[in-house]
C-alpha cells in the first residue's frame, strides 16, 4: 500500500475507534518504511482533527472523542517507539508541560510531549487544568529549562500571564524560558505578556525550544 493510502487508514483508525486496529496499521505503516513522525502528524492528529470536526457539528459526543482519542494515543505509542531517542541518561533539557487552570483540551499538550521526548528532551507533563502556582512549583523542583504553555479557551488565555507573573514576584522569571501555544494564542498576545516564544503547533514548538536552548 502506498504512504497516503496507510496515513489514511491510520487517520480513519482513530474517526472510527479502532483502538486495536490503530496498532497492526502503525506497525505496517513503517515496516513499509515510512517516517513515524510523518505518521503521528499526517495519519493520527489528522484522525483526531476529523473527529473533532464530528464533534463540532454533534455526530460525535463527548465518549466518542475519547474513543478516538485513545485509538490516536495507542498508534502514537506504537510509532514513537520506532523513533530515535537520545541516548539514555543524555537530555537536551527539561521542559515542563502543562495547559493551564480552567482549560482540559490536552490533544495538543500530548503531542508535543511525544515530539519532545523523541528530540531528546526530558519532559515532565504536569497534565491539564493546572493551577498556576503548581506549574511554578514543578519547574523549580525540577531544574526546568523550560516552562511551555497550553491554553485552547480565550477565557484561560489570561493564567499564562499568571504562570509570568508568579516567576516575577518569586524573582525566579530568569531562571526560565516560557513559551506558549494553543488555538486563541498569537505571537502579539505571547509578546504582550512577556513570553520567551509562541509556536501555532507542535513541530514549530520543537523547534523553538531547541533554539531558546541552542540545542542543534
Amino acid at each position: 500500500m502506498t504512504k497516503e493510502g496507510l496515513l489514511k487508514r491510520l487517520s480513519d483508525c482513530v474517526v472510527d475507534m479502532e483502538e486495536d486496529l490503530v496498532i497492526d496499521v502503525a506497525k505496517e505503516y513503517v515496516e513499509a518504511g515510512f517516517d513515524p513522525q510523518e505518521g503521528i502528524m499526517d495519519g493520527l492528529v489528522d484522525g483526531m482533527k476529523r473527529a473533532s470536526v464530528l464533534f463540532d457539528e454533534e455526530e460525535y459526543y463527548i465518549p466518542e472523542l475519547l474513543s478516538c482519542s485513545d485509538a490516536m494515543n495507542a498508534g502514537i505509542a506504537e510509532l514513537q517507539s520506532h523513533m530515535s531517542k537520545a541516548a539514555e541518561g543524555q537530555s537536551a533539557g527539561k521542559v515542563v508541560l502543562a495547559v493551564v487552570h480552567g482549560d482540559t483540551h490536552d490533544i495538543g499538550k500530548d503531542l508535543l510531549r511525544i515530539m519532545l521526548e523523541t528530540n531528546g528532551f526530558t519532559v515532565i507533563d504536569v497534565g491539564r487544568d493546572v493551577p498556576s502556582e503548581k506549574i511554578v512549583d514543578v519547574a523549580v523542583e525540577n531544574g526546568a529549562d523550560i516552562i511551555a504553555l497550553s491554553s485552547l479557551m480565550t477565557t484561560t488565555m489570561p493564567n499564562m500571564k499568571q504562570v509570568i507573573d508568579i516567576t516575577i514576584d518569586r524573582g525566579i522569571r530568569n531562571d526560565f524560558k516560557i513559551i506558549v501555544g494553543g488555538a486563541p494564542i498569537s505571537q502579539k498576545y505571547a509578546d504582550s505578556i512577556g513570553a520567551d516564544g509562541y509556536s501555532s503547533n507542535a513541530i514549530g514548538a520543537v523547534n523553538l525550544v531547541k533554539s531558546l536552548l541552542g540545542v542543534a
